[in-house]
């Protein structure tokens, strides 16, 4: 059976209108961490990656050779054969890249973005979608696309069960979202993972001013995550001064932090944070 979706109500499949009409042939537009990353993982699955189209050349080449596959940078050149097509470039590069490649009109378009609503695809595409896995993709780095949350959005009935089964080949947790659901979600992640990943830098500029190495803090880092995802709320394993509200402690923090305004301004700010969200518990 296919498990019921998170968000909404899950498509009700008829099978042998999958084995029929199942999305199989991919192609995947762009040459960024997102591109390289869904290029590998489209390469292990049952799918086929046709082709790797981008700008540049040499990025191109490069995920082409991970992935065994063909790759084009002149839209003259881009594949007319396929499924569907994943468009994984920058944000701000989704709606025109939509508009003016050379894309068969009868083909599924999706573009990949966390932030960027579903109307950036011209509705010219009759099966026009959003496929956004929630993950932070770094160059040269593999996932495990599998255990990926994959958000899904169409507004297209037909393309649903189509579009849901090509995802779950790809990873077990797939959701449908609206664009709005999709946005939050993406603001979420941003906090979660690059907000937090530069208090690591912070950690390590700190360190470093104290003649020690960022390794010092590696086994905290896992350990913070690690609890995080094992608990029932993060709000449940906070620590810290803050959460004491240590009146002593941070302010012989705040005085270390002399030397860079904008950090004891975060500190104070933070801290503050977790103060009133402590409180409410």
């Amino acid at each position: 059976n296919i498990p019921e979706t998170k968000i909404g109500k899950s498509s009700i499949f008829n099978f042998s209108f999958l084995i029929l009409n199942s999305m199989k042939r991919v192609v995947i537009i762009g040459s960024g961490n997102l591109a390289e990353a869904l290029a590998r993982a489209v390469a292990k699955s049952g799918l086929e990656l046709v082709q790797i189209f981008a700008r540049n050349a040499e990025r191109a080449r490069i995920i082409a050779e991970l992935t065994a596959t063909d790759w084009a940078t002149h839209p003259g050149m881009l594949a007319r054969d396929a499924d569907i097509y994943l468009i994984a470039v920058s944000d701000r590069a989704v709606e025109h890249v939509a508009a003016t490649l050379p894309i068969p009109e009868g083909a599924a378009v999706a573009h990949t973005a966390g932030s960027v609503p579903l109307a950036a695809i011209p509705e010219k595409f009759a099966r026009r979608a959003v496929f956004y896995p929630m993950q932070t993709f770094t160059k040269g780095r593999e996932v495990d696309f599998s255990v990926i949350p994959i958000f899904l959005e169409t507004p297209s009935a037909e393309l649903r069960p189509e579009l849901e089964a090509f995802a779950r080949k790809l990873s077990g947790a797939v959701i449908w979202a609206t664009s709005e659901q999709r946005a939050r979600v993406h603001l979420a992640a941003v906090f979660a993972c690059n907000f937090a990943n530069h208090m690591y830098a912070v950690g390590e500029r700190i360190v470093h001013d104290a003649g020690l190495d960022f390794d010092v803090l590696k086994p905290l880092i896992a350990e913070t995550a690690a609890k995080a995802c094992d608990a029932r709320s993060p709000l449940d394993v906070q620590t810290g001064p803050a959460v004491r509200n240590d009146f002593a402690t941070k302010a012989r923090h705040s005085d270390l932090l002399s030397f860079d305004l904008r950090l004891k301004n975060i500190y104070s700010t933070i801290s503050q944070s977790i103060w009133e969200t402590s409180k409410k518990i």
